[in-house]
């Protein structure tokens, strides 16, 4: 994922340069243009100028020779040196009149010359301008669906990073409800199958020692049906089909407080409403899990516990007044160290699209506050 954001920012900056490369194609073009308009127009104007005076010298021209037309046939009646005058004015002109047309049709070469640059540098300029445009409107797009596809990536990383935690967390239930059925009723029942063993010897030995074994026999039943009852409870609280969310949070609570010293104001804000057995689920693990967290990791002698209800949605707030801790290093995956507890909390919220968040400092308690929304579509 690391390298495919790699690329994914790669792409992204080489596109961007070859947009810039591009306007810039585009700009020069547009400069170019200017440049060649401007000396366009000098050689029109120099152009226009100098077919005024070839005009006047073919005018000129015409009338020289008709004046040298009429020498030539009164020859005789012109001195030397006139009819020579009129001969070199007449070559002069031609020479003047030559020279201006070749001028012409240099300038002429020239403009037409301008011309095509000036075709060219505009389709340059319009064709960079239209894949400036086309590369802008792509990048847009583009940018957006790799952000985006960067975004997934990121949410796949954490969500592959919690799937992970979560299967080692139901691995460590396992082995914690494996050891204490192991330890607790496992054991009782040994005892058991060696108490009974023992009755049955000394049923016909010792009446009275045996209805005393029978009496002990009874408190390890029931001390092993109380463990196996506690280890149902923390798997799946039956209360909860049979009486709802705020009687069996309002049991859990007084055990809580019972065994962990310490104070707990449990409060219910609103009518309660039946709730769906996901959202109920979730609400009870939310308010169990940050209790737990609470009596393990906060130091706090106090906790409050809110639970509000409305026409869409639950409201959950759970608060100490303990030691707090970084809320900055909480969701950051890649520490092993990161609370689990609290990142099930908002992703078993955010998987009902609801609304999760923490409000912590150091030596100033924690807040966490949750809000599951009452339509949730059940699948199955």
């Amino acid at each position: 994922m690391d390298r495919l954001n790699e690329i994914i920012k790669n792409t992204v900056d080489i596109i961007e340069k070859s947009r810039s490369e591009l306007f810039s194609i585009a700009e020069s073009s547009r400069t170019e243009c200017q440049l060649v308009e401007e000396e366009l127009e000098k050689i029109r104007i120099l152009t226009t100028d100098l077919i005024n005076q070839v005009d006047i010298l073919v005018k000129l021209d015409k009338e020289c020779r008709y004046q040298l037309m009429i020498v030539s046939k009164n020859i005789k009646e012109y001195k030397e040196e006139d009819v020579k005058r009129a001969y070199d004015k007449a070559k002069d002109l031609q020479v003047q009149l030559m020279t201006k047309k070749a001028e012409e049709q240099l300038l002429i070469q020239r403009r037409s010359e301008l011309e095509r640059r000036l075709k060219i540098a505009r389709d340059t300029a319009n064709k960079a301008e239209s894949l400036v445009n086309k590369v802008g409107v792509a990048m847009g797009y583009l940018t957006g669906e790799l952000q985006d596809l960067s975004i997934q990536m990121e949410d796949i990383k954490q969500k592959q990073y919690l799937g992970i935690k979560i299967i080692k967390a139901q691995e460590e239930e396992r082995k914690r409800v494996a050891r204490e059925i192991h330890d607790g009723p496992a054991q009782l029942m040994a005892n058991l199958v060696i108490k009974t063993e023992l009755c049955e010897k000394l049923i016909d030995m010792d009446k009275e020692k045996a209805k005393e074994e029978l009496g002990s026999l009874r408190g390890f039943l029931r001390s092993s049906l109380s463990d196996v009852r506690k280890i149902i409870y923390d798997l799946r609280p039956m209360s909860l089909d049979d009486l709802g969310l705020v009687p069996t949070l309002q049991r859990y609570i007084s055990n809580y407080i019972e065994q962990n010293n310490i104070s707990v104001n449990f409060s219910v804000l609103g009518d309660p409403k039946t709730l769906k057995p996901v959202v109920e689920l979730a609400a009870f693990r939310i308010v169990q899990e940050a209790l737990t967290n609470i009596k393990r990791h906060s130091g706090a002698d106090s906790a409050v516990v809110r639970v509000e209800f409305t026409n869409e949605q639950v409201n959950l707030l759970i608060s100490d007044d303990g030691k707090g801790f970084d809320k900055n290093k909480l969701w950051k995956a890649k520490e092993e160290d990161a609370g689990y507890g609290l990142l099930n909390m908002k992703e078993r919220v955010e998987l009902l699209n609801g609304k999760f968040d923490i409000k912590t400092a150091h030596n100033k308690g924690t807040k966490v506050f949750a809000s599951l929304s009452l339509n949730i579509a059940e699948e199955g």
